[in-house]
């Protein structure tokens, strides 16, 4: 008799997975720009570093949103 499938480590991380794709992008978005300045990047090219991830993890959120829901259009 083949032995049951382990249950996932933590049931909430597993259900969601897109929010924690999201809750890296947050940290990536917040954590990048802090390093570029911190490493002698200028404040505009860190700033503009950031608003671009942002708008990538905008989007890659909204992608995941709509693959959990099933659509495909």
């Amino acid at each position: 008799m083949p032995a049951p499938p382990a249950a996932p480590a933590s049931a909430a991380s597993a259900a969601q997975p897109a929010g924690d794709a999201v809750r890296w992008a947050v940290f990536s978005c917040a954590l990048a720009p802090v390093l570029l300045v911190v490493y002698g990047t200028a404040l505009g090219g860190a700033s503009g570093a950031a608003l671009g991830l942002a708008g990538v993890a905008a989007v890659c959120r909204m992608l995941l949103r709509r693959a959990e829901l099933g659509r495909e259009d």
